[in-house]
């Protein structure tokens, strides 16, 4: 049986949202810059294929990151001033966010995680990356920074099904995945798992079985991504050709507090929905209106008193008294 445990969530919400870790944390407000480290994918340079992920847009999922010919310091400062109208803030997390941001030689790596580490605003490094990218050499490389500055590993997952997984063509394996979270927690390097919810002929039990399935693993914390049809991909020639059921936006917002009731009260939550670049959204267009999503979420989570950790363990859920 599950207690109340959400009062202990500072910014009033029922999940344990990023920002209320990292005002924990840090004390203060901390935003992230998206930063381009000028790498590729083994998906996109011939190793394993060469147009990404059936969803994945021209910028690699950094369609909102920096751009790859500044440096590393010119990028951070260049964000840092888009952002200056909405935050006086003075702490950052520098996310490297495009592709592949381990898919480089080690002395480059070194050199660009480096020069974020050594920023004074740069409270801790984020890397966006592939299971299957991430080897003992780079791991060595991660372990050794980590001592100068926190390091969080993010890793692309979308779903636990072999048969998604070959639609969306991620090109490697539950199994892959599984090991290398392994190897990262041994290591003492904070794990996100990112999950992607909507995708085509996937039922909300398998998406739930998904989020089970994370739920048990020695994870940190986790991103809920809307599926987004995106122009100029894949996914968007499919859609047009095979138009396949999306969620609408009431009944995503009813879906997300089932989720969430489903992961450990300690997983920090940092995304639970996601907002693409409209100039390139094809649907759901709903979710360009970010606000009034989180909105209906937050609702929901009240209306149907649910909250972060109520049905974890699995076990929980064939005892619902509270």
């Amino acid at each position: 049986m599950n207690t109340k445990n959400y009062g202990y969530y500072e910014d009033g919400k029922r999940y344990y949202s990023l920002n209320c870790y990292l005002k924990q944390t840090y004390g203060e407000k901390v935003y992230r810059l998206s930063l381009n480290g000028g790498m590729t994918c083994p998906n996109r340079d011939g190793t394993l294929g060469n147009r990404g992920c059936i969803f994945c847009s021209a910028g690699g999922s950094g369609d909102f990151a920096g751009h790859p010919s500044l440096s590393v310091t010119q990028q951070i400062r260049q964000e840092k001033v888009r952002l200056a109208g909405k935050t006086n803030c003075k702490k950052f997390i520098a996310y490297f966010q495009a592709y592949t941001n381990t898919y480089a030689d080690i002395s480059y790596l070194r050199s660009i995680y480096l020069e974020a580490l050594s920023h004074p605003d740069i409270a801790a490094l984020s890397i966006a990356t592939r299971p299957d990218c991430i080897d003992a050499d780079v791991l060595s490389l991660l372990t050794e920074l980590s001592r100068i500055k926190p390091i969080w590993i993010e890793l692309g997952l979308q779903t636990i099904h072999a048969s998604t997984a070959a639609f969306i063509r991620s090109g490697f394996t539950l199994d892959c995945f599984l090991d290398t979270v392994s190897r990262l927690h041994s290591a003492g390097l904070p794990v996100i798992v990112h999950l992607i919810l909507g995708l085509p002929n996937e039922t909300k039990e398998m998406m739930l079985a998904s989020i089970d399935k994370v739920a048990s693993l020695p994870v940190s914390g986790i991103k809920l991504q809307l599926l987004h049809i995106l122009k100029g991909t894949d996914l968007a020639d499919y859609y047009e050709k095979r138009p396949f059921p999306l969620f609408t936006m009431e009944d995503y917002c009813a879906f997300i507090p089932q989720c969430l009731a489903r992961l450990p009260a300690g997983m920090v939550i940092h995304r639970i929905t996601g907002d693409g670049p409209k100039n390139l959204l094809i649907a759901p267009t709903w979710s360009a209106d970010k606000k009034r999503v989180l909105n209906l979420i937050h609702k929901n989570m009240k209306l149907l008193d649910l909250w972060q950790g109520k049905f974890y363990p699995p076990s929980s859920l064939t005892d619902r008294k509270e």
